[in-house]
């Protein structure tokens, strides 16, 4: 299966094995077998060369922050780009001042709320300009006004985008969704014609959990 669009969305119960092959384009899990290709790298043979054009935003931003404070959090990928520390600094304040948060540099990450955490997250795994970048279900603990800063944000970021998402609202302008169910594609194409489909099966789904329940 080929991922050639600019963004595509990632849709399927919890469990149907999307988070995973999230983890499989940036190397963090390997195929049991066949290859994973992105942008021409063997995600096995060259699983330590990924991270310089694939970006991730993962579902728990405590599984992601590494340091203590927003400004180091964001100078780290500069840093490992091979910026100096002056320049992975200096990017990580523009970076944070063009999207409202200058003041946020000295916040510790810890004090953050779980929808500012979400965007540091964002802005740490974009700051780079990588060339993939890989969200997984990034809208959960998000305000509204961030929620939409968030899509604004994807939908002007030059990379390609894969995005893990149960806000079907949110992808109704992407140019492809993928429907999983236990490791396979029951679904894939424009959000027309899968999203009706999948919001169907959801709601039956959701009606004989209902019943079941009785």
């Amino acid at each position: 299966m080929a991922l050639s669009e600019r963004r595509v969305a990632l849709v399927g119960l919890n469990g149907s094995g999307k988070s995973s092959l999230l983890r499989m384009l940036n190397g963090l899990l390997l195929p049991d077998e066949g290859t994973v290709t992105v942008f021409g790298l063997d995600s096995r043979k060259d699983q330590r060369k990924l991270p310089r054009h694939v970006g991730m935003v993962f579902q728990n931003p405590d599984h992601q922050m590494i340091f203590p404070t927003v400004l180091e959090e964001l100078a780290f990928a500069p840093r490992q780009m091979g910026a100096t520390r002056g320049e992975a600094e200096a990017m990580a304040r523009q970076t944070l001042a063009q999207h409202g948060c200058g003041d946020w540099a000295e916040q510790p990450v810890a004090l953050l709320s779980e929808g500012q955490k979400q965007l540091v997250c964002l802005l740490a795994a974009s700051i780079s300009k990588p060339r993939l970048l890989l969200c997984d279900e990034p809208f959960s603990g998000l305000d509204l006004s961030l929620r939409l800063h968030f899509a604004d944000h994807i939908a002007a970021s030059p990379a390609h985008v894969v995005m893990v998402s149960h806000d079907l609202d949110m992808l109704s302008e992407f140019d492809r969704i993928i429907w999983l169910d236990k490791g396979s594609v029951v679904g894939d194409g424009r959000p027309e014609d899968i999203l009706p489909d999948y919001r169907s099966f959801a709601r039956a789904r959701a009606r004989k959990l209902t019943a079941d329940s009785l």
